[in-house]
């Protein structure tokens, strides 16, 4: 602190230089431009900000516009500023306030278009969107203390305020330094990612499984590597955090089995290929096709239109039916049929082919076919066994041939059972239809004649 307060001017030289003509000409000059620039770039900004609206200007082109945009106004400043400086030269007058100014308006501009295409290049839409301003101010404020000669300085100030924890000595130069250099590290972990993402997914000879797989595991690998490079870059001892590694294994081993497990789980999943993206699959009461594969669960898109997000773990200890494993997409359908014993099963079965044969998503190889499969209560049993490509559109395949075979066989009379029972009731062949001592009303009868009679009976 006392170094940085001795690198100040004096009060005199501070007096000297507010009391300079020089002085005020390079404000009023850079105040002028500031506002010019101010003007100029809105007025700009507006016309470049119409040809950025979608269908107007796409691709590389609306990318290049909107990032002029951004750097517009610094830009503009640093144009101005520029010519000032060699105008007031030339007349031989000072620029020890606008040289600095000039080079500061220039970084500032390289400085906004520089983020905005980082930003842009991981996604439009991205979490970074919201640190942008941040980053940039960050940054810019880095370059502006190293041009003006005061970071030096700055550093010594935060070193003095540390902590001591045993032999480790954490200080605030440490914690912002650690702070910035894993920001850093951490975009170009990110930017490496997204390139070779970008070219693995291109890739023609690698499988969709084996492509998320490889991406994961370099992101992983490389957001790793940012962490303990930028503690290396801060000064702080690895080693110094074995006892936090051990709390950590700790931790894990109690608190969270289960995110480890659906961690590891994706790995096995994604590098084994038993389930990939666009795969139908189903488990339990969930059916409906996979859309994502994530470090700790799938996404899996219902035919309601749900996406059901499922733990990795539960997809490694449950039986799942695969319905297009490796590529085969094609099963076979099972439709029973019921007709009534009065009609023909020959017919029948030859009606139920001849409809599944004029489908156009019934695959004609394997070719569908009809079965008798046994004499039920009210009707003889077919099934009708048909194969398709789309198993994820099974059930209006399912309904259409239904509705069909409905039409056909109520146009050939062919009957469709319903469940009934039919009830004989059979008379006794004696002269009466009940014999008098099964009625009720005979032993109500006789059981109140017997209670009085007791009644009368002497005793002896």
């Amino acid at each position: 602190m006392q170094d940085l307060l001795d690198a100040l001017p004096a009060s005199e030289t501070i007096r000297d230089f507010l009391n300079s003509t020089s002085t005020w000409v390079q404000i009023g000059v850079f105040l002028a431009g500031l506002l010019a620039a101010k003007l100029i770039g809105s007025w700009l900004q507006r016309h470049l900000q119409a040809m950025t609206k979608p269908g107007v200007i796409e691709g590389v082109g609306r990318t290049a516009v909107r990032t002029g945009a951004l750097g517009l106004v610094p830009l503009l400043l640093w144009l101005w500023l520029l010519a000032a400086v060699a105008i007031l030269r030339n007349h031989g007058w000072e620029i020890g306030l606008l040289r600095p100014a000039m080079i500061l308006a220039g970084a500032l501009a390289l400085i906004r278009m520089g983020v905005f295409v980082l930003r842009h290049s991981f996604s439009p839409g991205g979490p970074l969107k919201a640190w942008e301003g941040t980053l940039t101010v960050t940054i810019w404020t880095l370059v502006a203390l190293h041009i003006l000669g005061w970071l030096p300085y700055v550093e010594q100030m935060l070193d003095e305020y540390a902590l001591t924890f045993g032999r480790v000595r954490v200080s605030l130069y440490t914690v912002v330094s650690f702070v910035l250099s894993i920001g850093l590290l951490l975009l170009v972990a990110l930017w490496l990612t997204n390139t070779i993402h970008s070219r693995v997914r291109r890739s023609r000879v690698l499988e969709d499984s084996m492509k998320i797989a490889l991406s994961k595991l370099i992101k992983f690998v490389l957001l790793t590597l940012a962490v303990l490079i930028a503690m290396m870059m801060a000064g702080i001892d690895i080693t110094a955090f074995a006892i936090f590694g051990g709390a950590l294994g700790v931790g894990l081993g109690l608190g969270l089995q289960r995110v480890v497990s659906n961690f590891v789980s994706g790995f096995i999943l994604v590098f084994e290929g038993s389930i990939r993206p666009g795969d139908v699959i189903s488990f339990g009461d969930t059916f409906g096709t996979v859309r994502a594969l994530h470090t700790r669960h799938i996404v899996i898109r219902t035919r309601d239109g749900m996406d059901i997000l499922v733990p990795n773990e539960n997809l490694m200890t449950s039986n799942i039916t695969n319905w297009s494993y490796e590529g085969d997409r094609r099963i076979r359908l099972r439709l029973p049929v019921q007709i009534g014993y009065q009609d023909d099963p020959e017919q029948a079965i030859a009606r139920l082919t001849r409809l599944a044969h004029g489908h156009d998503r019934v695959l004609k190889d394997p070719a569908p076919a009809a079965v008798l499969t046994g004499f039920g209560d009210n009707g003889v049993n077919l099934e009708l066994l048909v194969w398709i490509e789309d198993p994820e559109r099974g059930g209006d395949v399912r309904s259409d041939l239904y509705q069909h075979i409905w039409k056909d066989f109520k146009a050939a009379g062919i009957t469709l059972p319903y469940p009934q029972r039919e009830v004989y009731l059979k008379e006794s062949t004696e002269s009466g239809a009940f014999p008098a001592a099964a009625r009720s009303d005979s032993r109500a009868g006789s059981a109140r004649g017997r209670k009085p009679a007791a009644k009368a009976k002497p005793p002896g």
